[in-house]
């Protein structure tokens, strides 16, 4: 049997018919028609952004991004974003630019999207992640317990995506919302627990926006160089106040043990992971 099911796509689905099926029950679906009527669908494109954006100075991100150490989570160099988008359109590449606030630096692009209305409770806040062919984002949940609906552009993107009940089985790292399994390319010695796991392939084309639930596990693939605009919805309080929760212990637990133990912390980590993994696999095999 395969790890992967394909994720649901629909069309035409009302507010009601989504809260009954995906989100009531915290499931995954491709919407094929969210965005249909944004400007942004046929507006976005690389020369749109090179043209209007391309002499913005922005960080670039690669595959050392969850090493220990001065560089924990830090971009590695910084790049014109016309000279990066020529890079990623033509030739793979592990640079990435992700969690940019786009609209911050060009807030009339807010124009050419609309909020959805397939929920309630969506925010202001607006997120694009660009990457080359070949390059991938880390296993990962959104710490903030949002829920998160995904629009890529242009090209194609891939999306793996488990639930949090399997987070023992896919190495969860305490104190942070992230694995440093690969998904795609598992070594099965050091992590043989993520056999037990199985989980859900998203292929995202243009224009198509995936829902991912709050806590939802996810390992974006990029299998070709594109971009994606992620929009959040949260309409619970009580999970508003875990996400605080959450950020709180990320920024000062995590990154100040980093701070002082480097290697150490990060090998503790990889420890209590390999602890944990152990125990759900023996659980499963009883």
């Amino acid at each position: 049997m395969s790890k992967f099911s394909l994720v649901d796509k629909v069309s035409n689905i009302t507010k009601e018919e989504f809260k009954e099926k995906y989100l009531s029950t915290n499931t995954p679906v491709i919407f094929k028609d969210l965005a249909k009527d944004w400007e942004a669908t046929s507006k976005w494109t690389f020369d749109f952004f090179k043209e209007q954006y391309g002499d913005w100075e922005i960080p670039m991100y690669d595959d050392s991004y969850h090493n220990p150490g001065n560089g924990y989570m830090k971009p590695v160099s910084h790049k014109k974003f016309g000279e990066y988008l020529s890079i990623i359109e033509k030739e793979p590449t592990n640079l990435r630019f992700h969690n940019f606030q786009i609209m911050k630096r060009a807030p009339e692009l807010a124009n050419d999207y609309q909020t959805p209305t397939i929920m309630d409770g969506f925010m202001k806040f607006a997120l694009m992640f660009f990457g080359g062919k070949g390059s991938a984002l880390n296993l990962h949940y959104d710490i903030d317990c949002s829920h998160v609906f995904l629009t890529h552009f242009q090209t194609q993107k891939k999306v793996y995506l488990f639930p949090q009940e399997q987070s023992k089985l896919l190495y969860k790292l305490p104190y942070t919302n992230h694995s440093h399994l690969d998904v795609l390319n598992p070594d099965y010695q050091k992590y043989p627990a993520y056999k037990y796991a199985h989980g859900l392939e998203a292929v995202l084309e243009h224009g198509e926006t995936l829902f991912i639930p709050k806590l939802w596990w996810h390992y974006v693939f990029y299998s070709e160089g594109g971009y994606s605009l992620a929009l959040r919805a949260n309409d619970s309080i009580k999970t508003k106040a875990k996400g605080l929760s959450n950020l709180i212990r990320l920024f000062t637990v995590d990154n100040g043990m980093n701070s002082l133990f480097g290697v150490k912390w990060k090998t503790y980590k990889e420890n209590k992971a390999q602890e944990n993994a152990l125990r759900a696999m023996q659980k499963i095999n009883q």
